[in-house]
């Protein structure tokens, strides 16, 4: 087994499962850099369909059953994690959500290696916070990485957490997928058949799970308030079963007679060219998100971002130069943020378009985010 005392790390990552969403996404950008540097590393999970993207980057995954919160399933995975961290000289254990963190931990300390967390979410404390005692794992880390400073400081406030062991380390956008020069006249055509978008008017795109949380009704409303009526929004999204919910956005859209200039679809593919063919891109939760990836994707797109001024967009979005914040939960506050956004010149619209795609640049790329990460590794094996 390797010692901590060795400079080089040896990383494995350990998360409920490789299905799909943000913490998979982060979980297999970070293994492809430690690749790309030449970090031997590993990836312990339930399984899942990403488990095919770290085949490709020759990333071996283990699969347990660490999305279960059963107790002696939990203590049987770090046994089996500690088995895993001997045999191939693991010197760091990366955890990144609460079960599997209980097994990284205890398999960690019985190994004699680092353990660091990351925090991807807020979460619930339970009845007089209770659920705090499960929570705490996450603050167990040599280091705990948070994703934006409302995660920092949800851990400040709520568990008694070192302040000095936080390190500030943003999710990303993949610049490579998410570019303007990287989209083909082609996909943009298939988006606007596949959406039937007429050309004679601006685009307002509203991607993300359709759930009440996310805002949808609060646009809907919005787009009622609004002086510009010369728009196209598009609601896009998989409603998860949430049918009562879809009912009420339908209902509102007949309420307010926007059924010529709204259009409701499900789930999307080809994020990229769909914003490409936005005009503005939307990001209207009414609770605060972790970080929101929506918000990045569309400035390095180049396009206006319109966001709730809540949460982790308070990090990616400068109010006014890369696009604009709203009142969160303000359907006016909303309204006047699109009527603006609309009423820009073309080359106001470009010069925000190019200050949002140098404000990714600059501070939210998957080589930027994995350099700190890899920074993090290095600075608890010095220690």
């Amino acid at each position: 087994m390797s010692s901590s005392k060795d400079k080089t790390p040896v990383v494995l990552q350990v998360l409920p499962e490789m299905e799909t969403g943000g913490v998979e996404v982060g979980t297999v950008e970070v293994a492809s850099e430690l690749q790309k540097h030449g970090i031997k590393n590993f990836v312990a999970s339930q399984g899942g369909r990403m488990v095919y993207d770290l085949d490709k980057l020759k990333v071996p995954h283990f699969t347990l059953p660490l999305k279960s919160k059963n107790p002696f399933t939990m203590r049987r995975n770090a046994r089996a994690l500690e088995k895993i961290i001997r045999d191939n000289g693991v010197n760091v254990v990366h955890a990144r959500s609460r079960a599997p963190a209980w097994s990284a931990y205890w398999a960690a300390k019985r190994a004699g290696v680092k353990f660091v967390t990351t925090f991807h979410g807020t979460y619930g404390l339970g009845p007089w916070g209770i659920k705090k005692i499960y929570n705490r794992v996450m603050t167990y880390g040599e280091r705990v990485i948070a994703i934006s400073n409302h995660i920092k400081n949800h851990i400040l406030q709520n568990y008694k957490a070192d302040e000095a062991k936080i390190r500030l380390i943003h999710r990303c956008a993949d610049i490579e997928r998410f570019s303007p020069a990287a989209v083909t006249q082609e996909r943009m055509i298939n988006k606007i058949k596949e959406y039937n978008i007429a050309d004679d008017k601006p685009v307002l795109l509203l991607p993300g799970r359709i759930t009440r949380w996310k805002g949808q009704h609060l646009l809907i409303e919005a787009l009622a308030k609004m002086k510009n009526r010369n728009y196209y929004c598009i609601i896009t999204g998989d409603s998860q079963g949430r049918q009562h919910y879809m009912d009420y956005l339908e209902e509102l859209v007949r309420k307010y007679k926007l059924e010529d200039r709204v259009g409701f679809f499900g789930r999307y593919s080809d994020v990229p060219a769909l914003m490409m063919i936005a005009n503005v891109v939307l990001s209207t939760a009414i609770e605060p998100e972790a970080f929101g990836r929506i918000s990045i994707e569309g400035q390095a797109m180049g396009k206006i971002v319109v966001a709730s001024d809540i949460g982790g967009t308070l990090d990616t979005v400068v109010d006014g130069k890369t696009g604009k914040l709203f009142k969160s939960n303000d359907a006016q506050s909303l309204a006047d943020a699109l009527d603006w956004a609309l009423g820009l010149s073309a080359a106001e619209a470009e010069k925000i378009g190019k200050a949002g795609i140098e404000n990714v640049r600059a501070n939210f790329t998957k080589q930027i985010m994995c350099g700190k990460t890899i920074e993090v590794y290095k600075e608890v094996l010095g220690e």
